[in-house]
């Protein structure tokens, strides 16, 4: 077993860790363009290329949608009569509750403990989470109209692989041998980038407060993963889906809650803190979530 979860974090740690590095020497690192092509190419080539080589029923890959689809809706509900209570601000404080990092570590994750079967379940429910955040996520912190919002989801180039890789599921297509070595080549690097950037922002963000943020982080790693399991057993989700929305559940605040928290100055360095915490709380406890699914 120790040998199996070293199999799965290393590569994870290693990673993050390299950016880490990279980004506590000084040495310029273009955050901004990588992230940018990870999204616009490599993420959306990693979707079809995934879903190409993988056999995965339709019925399945709904049930891990649908299952964190109620797991986020619940975090959301719950997490607004908290800040409710405690008086604090709902557009700062809710999108770090609701949207995990389920891109930079879930998918890395799900691929290393469950193969190309797991990255497959979780790219969908990495779809469920991109959606949210640019509907629920973008109507929370911004000020546009309805319309604009839409117009920014649907220019994402990762959306629309989703479609794409989704109908393909439905009707069984096949791509072409060119097509296919085309986007495995190019979604290989999406990963990588992804976790090595977590690594420098993990080194750039700074810390505002400790008290706060931590129990944010505690509530978001660990009030996920309840609401992933009861989503899980409600639904009748089981085996490596199961395995996987906890997974996806159990993720520290995404780093994209900071750069929304940034741009519609929404208390930056808070969320930040979030973050940081989170994830550092997630390294911790993964092991032993791994454990326990595995």
């Amino acid at each position: 077993m120790l040998s199996e979860l070293v199999a799965i974090l290393a590569p994870i740690v290693i990673s993050v860790l390299i950016g880490f590095i990279w980004g506590r020497s000084g040495t310029d690192y273009p955050a901004d363009f990588v992230s940018r092509i990870v999204m616009y190419v490599g993420t959306p080539c990693l979707t079809i290329s995934a879903m190409s080589k993988v056999e995965v029923d339709a019925s399945v890959m709904g049930e891990v949608m649908l299952a964190t689809a109620v797991a986020m809706t619940a975090m959301g509900g719950l997490g607004w009569l908290l800040l409710r209570s405690l008086k604090l601000d709902i557009p700062t404080y809710l999108p770090p509750l609701i949207f995990p990092n389920n891109g930079n570590m879930g998918l890395p994750l799900c691929l290393f403990a469950f193969g190309q079967l797991g990255l497959a379940l979780a790219l969908g429910s990495f779809m469920v989470m991109m959606i949210a955040t640019f509907t629920v996520g973008l109507l929370l912190v911004s000020e546009g109209g309805w319309g604009d919002r839409f117009k920014d989801m649907a220019r994402q180039p990762v959306i629309h692989s989703m479609i794409i890789a989704l109908a393909m599921l439905v009707t069984g297509t096949h791509l072409p041998r060119w097509i296919d070595n085309t986007v495995t080549l190019i979604g290989g690097f999406a990963i990588p980038l992804m976790t090595i950037t977590l690594g420098v922002s993990l080194a750039t963000l700074r810390i505002g407060t400790w008290r706060r943020s931590f129990g944010f982080s505690v509530a978001r790693i660990f009030g996920g993963l309840g609401l992933g399991w009861l989503s899980c057993w409600i639904l009748g989700v089981e085996d490596v889906s199961r395995s996987v929305v906890l997974l996806q559940s159990a993720m520290p605040v995404a780093v994209f809650n900071y750069l929304l928290a940034l741009r519609y100055d929404r208390n930056p360095q808070e969320i930040a803190a979030m973050v940081v915490i989170s994830t550092l709380l997630a390294f911790v406890t993964l092991p032993f979530l791994l454990m326990l699914i595995l």
